[in-house]
């Protein structure tokens, strides 16, 4: 039986990029495609990919993306990049209106 080790990063629990595709339901192998496009990001990338929980959530918007939407990778990370860019506006104007 293969020893499994547990890894934490600022308190959160890492997932291997098994598990990861375990939970969201996806191949090991398309998580992969996923990081080559600069769609996910490891927290840890040597020896081996491990991921924040939070990179679930991204990628459940990616299966919307390209389930309801019909988007290849390329235009997830389009989408992705222009919701970031919304979310990091919103904060900002929420700070800015603090301010008045």
């Amino acid at each position: 039986m293969m020893k499994r080790y547990e890894v934490t990063v600022r308190e959160q629990q890492l997932l291997t990029l098994e598990e990861l595709g375990r939970v969201v339901d996806l191949h090991p192998q398309m998580l992969q495609h996923f990081m080559v496009f600069g769609l996910i990001d490891p927290e840890i990338d040597r020896p081996c990919p491990l991921f924040a929980e939070g990179v679930i959530v991204r990628i459940r918007k990616i299966q919307r993306l390209r389930g309801d939407l019909g988007l290849n990778l390329a235009g997830c990370g389009l989408v992705l990049d222009l919701l970031d860019r919304i979310d990091a506006l919103e904060t900002e104007l929420r700070y800015l209106r603090g301010l008045l």
